[in-house]
């Protein structure tokens, strides 16, 4: 059977098996939030059709990450999502040290929050910063100037009645000991954590204590394929940690959400979207070979 038609028979299959996967260690399609949808689409669709496009491959949420030309028409998908019954979960705030300190966010972030307001189905913040805030700093510092930035934007949060995710992008604030650290040091934020297997290279030696570290806190989970040698993005069931590192999340407790990625700006997102699906139905029929 080749590829193509191993796809097919999956995704054919799918509907009964993450059924079945309410009772077992599985993960059901109810749990996933496809990410990384909206800027990594070669067909570059209007609001409509990606919630349509999404639908049809049976979800009913999706994450919001974005580019300045989304701007434009950001309200216009939330009040298009929510007559559909898509849920919005979430959405991505990148902060740069060249463009945003306290009480002055770039143009363009400052934009996306006023918008914000405006939505009634609104998401949780999904915030990450850019290395360039860290950089020549101690461990303290570091540490001190992030819980500044993010007393700063949950404040903003706050205003808007959502919640505040961390979210392990790359440098110092992508370890997640760190994140941890500034959780437990802001304790009635409510401050929780999402974790990118895309951004976990780093982790692969040691991600069973990675995970027990986390676990209290984690929102989500973005799954990938994951090679030591990468590449950073890769379809889920092509690598050789990502079975291992989900049976370890499981055995913890965590069930979900999940996140599924669309992350290749060259290609039809909805094609990306199934060869990952496709995966997820392979590592959802090695866990249940496991159990029985």
């Amino acid at each position: 059977m080749n590829n193509l038609l191993k796809i097919c028979f999956l995704l054919f299959i799918l509907p009964l098996s993450f059924s079945y996967a309410q009772a077992k260690k599985q993960i059901n399609i109810d749990d996933i939030v496809p990410w990384c949808v909206v800027s990594f689409d070669a067909l570059e669709r209007q609001p409509q059709e990606r919630i349509s496009m999404l639908k049809d491959l049976g979800f009913s949420k999706y994450g919001y990450n974005w580019r300045e030309e989304h701007l434009d028409y950001i309200q216009e998908e939330f009040v298009l999502a929510k007559e559909n019954n898509m849920d919005i979960e979430a959405i991505f705030l990148w902060l740069n040290a060249k463009r945003d300190s306290i009480g002055k966010l770039s143009p363009l972030n400052k934009s996306l929050l006023t918008k914000l307001e405006g939505v009634d189905n609104k998401p949780d913040i999904w915030l990450s910063f850019s290395p360039n805030y860290f950089e020549n700093l101690s461990q303290e510092e570091a540490i001190n100037r992030a819980i500044k930035y993010i007393r700063f934007i949950k404040d903003k949060a706050d205003a808007l009645g959502v919640g505040l995710a961390l979210y392990n992008h790359s440098g110092w604030f992508g370890n997640t000991d760190n994140q941890v650290d500034i959780i437990n040091r802001l304790p009635d934020f409510n401050l929780k954590i999402v974790y990118n297997f895309h951004h976990a290279q780093e982790d692969l030696d040691d991600y069973t204590r990675v995970f027990k570290n986390i676990k209290p806190y984690l929102t989500c989970v973005n799954l990938n394929g994951l090679r030591k040698d990468g590449p950073k993005i890769l379809t889920i069931g092509e690598g050789d940690y990502e079975y291992p590192m989900i049976k370890s999340l499981f055995d913890l407790g965590y069930d979900g959400p999940w996140g599924v990625l669309g992350h290749i700006k060259t290609e039809d997102v909805e094609q990306v979207l199934k060869r990952n699906m496709a995966g997820i139905q392979m590592i959802n029929q090695r866990l249940l070979q496991e159990e029985d």
